[in-house]
């Protein structure tokens, strides 16, 4: 008697799983609709008016994401992946959206036949495993030594941002700083920290031509003493500490009873006493410069200025970590520990220079610096900002090349070509399977069409002479060039991808897909407030109505 009660009750609960689905998936395109228009070199720009009541013109996809509000769960786990994307390899922010938008949306059919999610997760992660496949095989390897090659394949990984109309400066600036900054960990493996020794300055004023790479670093720091330290020495010799040089306070608050006047004389003398001592421990090795994170006594700065030496205090920790890279030196905890091989020797020249109203300490110059400053020099903050912005993506896909040298085509090729080989591959799959794995071979077309749609030229025409060229496999380079919207060879035209890039936005794609697919509830668990002496209230569970009514896009 109880099995068809039982039968009722199970297509009740895929019913209620269906809707969530087409909830999550519905937040998730409305997501990737936002940002469709800001990819290739003719993107839109989007203008967002940030918390602060600021204004941010960009067209990066993680920078417009990172300012939304959006109310449903699903949206914001979308928002996430361009974040992830970032994290990892600084690059592709935009297409991970919009592939992973477009894998969920090919879905949708497959939900409204009542297809389970794990079977179509289970033909996802065949077609990603495929993909990957493909993408080894068209992967061209590169020289890291070449800069001719280096700067081609950052201008055309970066030639989709607003920068790019001031031709190889900001790529020019990513390599130069990014090579500096590489540390080779042996077995040809090489570590470069973009995050942690590469600081990048903005200073408002002046050409964005006067932009450089400082080979060492640069602090928005003046000398303790101006009118009595030397602002200027070539070939310094550098201390650097993380002790102050101060008579230290007692750890707890302590009282000292005096009763005759001489023994007040005393103790100011053992202060005096105590901060000669620390001084002359570090003026034995003959510094030119002494530089403190943290606070430098009026008595201190007097014996420094007399022997000759320049002294910084209250530094950032992080940018102490880049001088001591940069020089070669190494930072102390205690004056009474240091040894010669401490002093950095490496910097060629010590400067404090002023830049509009403030002073800029400079120490530059340095003979194999593992750590350096990119000065950005331009008429507005806003134009700043985005000029960082997109160097930052400009290190990344630098840093990217120099830790796995492999290309693939750029323009929507590898999609192409990626799609054109699982459409063949399909036919050997069997079963249920087949279905869902074609159609995420047809959603790797999104990224092609989408460049196409922001040229404005005729994107049915175009997908269709590109399917034709990719059907037959006749080349895996031919893709659509984002400024003119003709069909072109990539290798002629140079528009290549980091092959990093590509693979991670692969792969977070399909596997954010998967995850979304796989939710059949949403289940709020936020407790509302009660009015005083009500009962405990259920956990309310969002229905498909529920889910439409909550408002996916800001107004």
């Amino acid at each position: 008697m109880h099995a068809p009660v039982l039968v009722m009750q199970d297509s009740m609960k895929r019913e209620q799983g269906g809707k969530v689905q087409r909830a999550n998936i519905q937040a998730a395109k409305a997501v990737a609709d936002i940002i469709r228009t800001t990819l290739g070199p003719r993107s839109m720009l989007k203008m967002l008016l940030d918390a602060a009541g600021g204004i941010v013109v960009t067209n990066d996809g993680n920078a417009i994401l990172r300012e939304l509000d959006l109310a449903h769960p699903a949206a914001k786990s979308m928002i996430e992946l361009s974040r992830t994307q970032d994290e990892e390899v600084g690059d592709g922010t935009t297409s991970v959206i919009v592939l992973a938008g477009e894998m969920l949306h090919v879905a949708e059919a497959f939900i409204d036949k009542k297809y389970h999610p794990t079977v179509i997760c289970r033909a996802y992660a065949k077609a990603l495993e495929d993909a990957v496949a493909v993408l080894d095989k068209i992967a061209m390897t590169v020289d890291i030594e070449d800069r001719e090659t280096m700067l081609g394949l950052v201008k055309s990984c970066i030639g989709t941002k607003f920068t790019s109309q001031f031709g190889d400066l900001i790529a020019d600036l990513a390599i130069d700083a990014t090579r500096m900054v590489g540390v080779e960990l042996g077995q040809g493996l090489r570590e470069v920290d973009i995050k942690k020794y590469i600081k990048v300055e903005k200073v408002p004023g002046g050409q964005l031509e006067d932009s450089v790479v400082l080979k060492g670093v640069m602090m928005n720091k003046d000398v303790v003493a101006p009118g009595k330290m030397k602002r200027k020495i070539v070939n310094p010799r550098i201390i650097l500490l993380d002790c102050p040089l101060e008579y230290k306070k007692g750890e707890n608050q302590t009282n000292a009873e005096i009763l005759r006047e001489e023994d007040w004389t005393v103790l100011l003398k053992m202060e005096e006493e105590y901060i000669e001592n620390i001084c002359a421990q570090i003026l034995k090795f003959k510094p030119d410069v002494v530089i403190t994170e943290k606070g430098l006594s009026d008595l201190a700065c007097h014996y420094l200025c007399k022997a000759g030496v320049s002294a910084i205090r209250r530094l950032r920790k992080t940018d102490n970590n880049r001088i001591a890279k940069a020089c070669g030196a190494v930072i102390v905890n205690r004056p009474d520990e240091l040894q010669e091989s401490d002093v950095g020797t490496g910097a060629g020249l010590f400067e404090v220079k002023k830049i509009g109203d403030e002073f800029f300490t400079f120490i530059v110059d340095c003979k194999d610096p593992k750590a350096c400053t990119i000065l950005l020099r331009g008429a507005s903050k806003d134009l700043l900002n985005e000029v960082e912005r997109n160097l930052q993506d400009a290190m990344s896909v630098a840093r990217n090349i120099i830790k796995c040298p492999k290309l693939v085509p750029g323009g929507g090729a590898t999609e192409l070509t990626v799609s054109a080989m699982l459409k063949q591959k399909s036919s050997s799959v069997e079963g249920i399977e087949k279905w869902p794995y074609e159609a995420a071979a047809i959603a790797f077309e999104a990224i092609p069409r989408t460049l196409a749609q922001n040229c404005g030229v005729n994107v049915i025409r175009t997908m269709t002479a590109l399917q034709g060229k990719h059907a037959n496999g006749e080349n895996a380079w031919i893709g659509i060039d984002g400024n003119t919207g003709e069909i072109t060879d990539m290798k002629e035209r140079k528009i290549w991808d980091s092959y990093a890039v590509k693979a991670q936005a692969f792969k977070t794609a399909i596997e954010a897909a998967c995850l979304l697919l796989r939710i059949d509830d949403i289940v709020s668990g936020i407790k509302k407030k009660q009015a005083p002496g009500a009962g405990p209230s259920k956990p309310k569970i969002d229905e498909e109505g529920d889910a439409d009514n909550d408002q996916l896009i800001p107004e």
